[in-house]
């Protein structure tokens, strides 16, 4: 699985989605469903799929699909 997959996946199992509906316009104020709780498990997955400890900036910052991306990038991930 490539790291993409994983992210990916990511969404798939907080929110259900279709890997179709990811990108640009997938965040919170997109995804009626998008809460804090929501948001903490991409941030509980994320540090376990690609074994990461994440500052509260980037856990506060991460409010979309891409701005996830970004987090990851800044931290030594390839997407």
């Amino acid at each position: 699985m490539t790291n993409l997959e994983k992210y990916n996946d990511i969404f798939v199992q907080v929110f259900g989605a279709d890997v179709a509906q990811l990108g640009d316009n997938y965040s919170k104020e997109t995804v009626a469903e998008w809460d804090s709780v929501h948001q903490l498990n991409i941030i509980s997955l994320m540090e376990e799929a690609f074994d990461l400890m994440l500052d509260p900036e980037d856990i506060m910052a991460c409010t979309s699909y891409n701005a996830g991306k970004e987090i990851l990038a800044r931290n030594g991930v390839e997407l």
